[in-house]
């Protein structure tokens, strides 16, 4: 390849890239918000504050440079590298930590979010009961709302595109050391503070996309 060409492959590479047309690229950091992990009240209950200088500065919530082909308001989660991108106008997004547990990494593809809860009740699936006899207690009625609930402050309930429950969740957890890490259980999990952001920000229907890569 000569030097003409080599340029002129970088150059349209680039164009594309600014364009919006291809995924990836340099993330590079616009705006990190490490100082909202302080105590929250919410919903009739006090969030505690998150240790966040005890969590990877990557997973701190902040505003990236992001390109990619998908429309604003589209959810993508890396379950790889343990990011979830709330896509934002203008080649940017919201990227926040996660922590990815083992239904989250045997899920790969496209949903939406047919609806969202604040201090959801948690329901655990018979095949985590079967594993773990202890939760046999929430069998029926679930788990109340609270600060240890396994969904945390706020969950968003993913369908699949002929409106089935995939029961698959975008939740909270007050286990904010887990994030960055493969959780043992759930699915796609965030620090209590970074959920309510997420949460105000998704409008449920048709149009909020989730798209899993990993």
């Amino acid at each position: 390849m000569n030097l003409r060409k080599a340029i002129s492959g970088i150059g349209i590479a680039a164009m594309l890239a600014l364009a919006g047309c291809v995924s990836g690229g340099p993330e590079l950091t616009q705006e990190i918000f490490t100082s909202e992990y302080g105590s929250v009240k919410d919903g009739g209950y006090k969030i505690p504050a998150v240790p966040i200088s005890r969590v990877p500065k990557q997973y701190h919530r902040q505003i990236v440079t992001y390109y990619t082909p998908e429309k604003p308001g589209t959810i993508i989660v890396n379950t790889r590298k343990r990011f979830l991108y709330y896509v934002l106008p203008g080649n940017k997004a919201v990227r926040y930590g996660i922590g990815v547990g083992r239904a989250g990494f045997e899920w790969e593809g496209e949903a939406y979010v047919s609806w969202k809860q604040p201090w959801p009740r948690w329901h655990p699936p018979k095949e985590m009961i079967e594993r773990e006899p202890r939760l046999k207690k929430y069998a029926n009625g679930g788990q109340a709302p609270g600060l240890k609930n396994p969904l945390g402050a706020r969950a968003l309930y993913l369908f699949d595109k002929d409106g089935n429950d995939t029961l698959y969740r975008l939740h909270g957890s007050p286990e904010w050391n887990s994030i960055g890490t493969a959780a043992s259980s759930g699915c796609i999990r965030l620090m209590n503070q970074d959920v309510i952001d997420l949460y105000n920000r998704v409008k449920p229907g048709r149009s909020a996309r989730v798209v899993v890569i990993q």
